[in-house]
């Protein structure tokens, strides 16, 4: 395939961003979506060229920090992610926007790589136990019923991408704040920290400068993982469940 892309260009945080144009031929369909860039930054090498910066780790989908906003999409016109885009998704002669997660939370670093340590400071406010579990117990020794297991599984698959931040129309963080509540707070061993873990965790989200949530949607269908929508409605309650014990309002 013979494609046209546009790229958001920015040198660093400070300097100010714009879109830039390039050509990039025999690509295969079989190619990720990352390889293409690849390609595209091995001929910008050899043209003595700055290469176009952006986030990858494990490309395997696990780690989430391949964050690309693919023709106005979060992690392109598939519900995967970035890594596990293939090309065959795309047609020959085809014009593609690439951007970086567009949210005031989530400041640009450079180029496509945006800071998302937002996400660790949510996390670092309640997302942890304090029980000692000592090592790993045997499978059945904290007996979990099995609609709580399922329920805390669905939502610890979360890899704090942030597709979910950059899909919302207000930047909300609901969707992975919610997942890493729920999570813990239907397990036993989360019950200590359950009241506190949401009440911190919502704050340090609000501290941050994520958007409110207007239940739009987007989040959910754009999260590569399939977080439900209604893990929202779940951490609502929770919050309001520990508002009223511990008497805030």
């Amino acid at each position: 395939m013979k494609l046209t892309l546009r790229v958001w260009r920015q040198k660093n945080a400070d300097a100010e961003g714009a879109m830039s144009t390039y050509q990039v031929d025999d690509i295969s369909a079989d190619m990720s979506f990352l390889e293409m860039l690849d390609t595209l930054n091995e001929e910008l090498i050899l043209k003595g060229e700055d290469p176009v910066a952006f986030d990858h780790d494990c490309r395997e989908g696990i780690c989430g920090a391949c964050s690309l906003v693919i023709n106005g999409d979060a992690h392109g016109p598939e519900r995967t992610t970035t890594c596990q885009l293939h090309m065959r998704s795309f047609q020959d002669g085809d014009t593609i926007d690439i951007e970086p997660w567009r949210a005031s939370a989530f400041p640009v670093v450079k180029d496509l790589v945006v800071d998302r340590s937002a996400f660790d400071r949510i996390i670092q406010a309640g997302g942890y136990i304090t029980a000692p579990t000592g090592a790993a117990p045997e499978a059945h020794a904290t007996p979990v019923p099995k609609p709580d297991a399922d329920f805390a599984f669905e939502h610890a698959e979360c890899i704090g991408c942030g597709a979910c931040v950059a899909a919302c129309p207000n930047g909300a963080a609901m969707l992975f704040t919610s997942a890493k509540i729920n999570h813990l707070n239907v397990l036993p061993q989360g019950a200590p920290e359950r009241e506190s873990r949401v009440l911190d965790m919502v704050a340090q989200m609000d501290e941050e400068g994520f958007g409110g949530c207007t239940l739009a949607g987007e989040c959910a269908t754009a999260c590569p993982k399939g977080i439900p929508l209604f893990s929202i409605t779940s951490m609502n309650k929770e919050w309001l469940r520990a508002t009223r014990s511990s008497g805030k309002r």
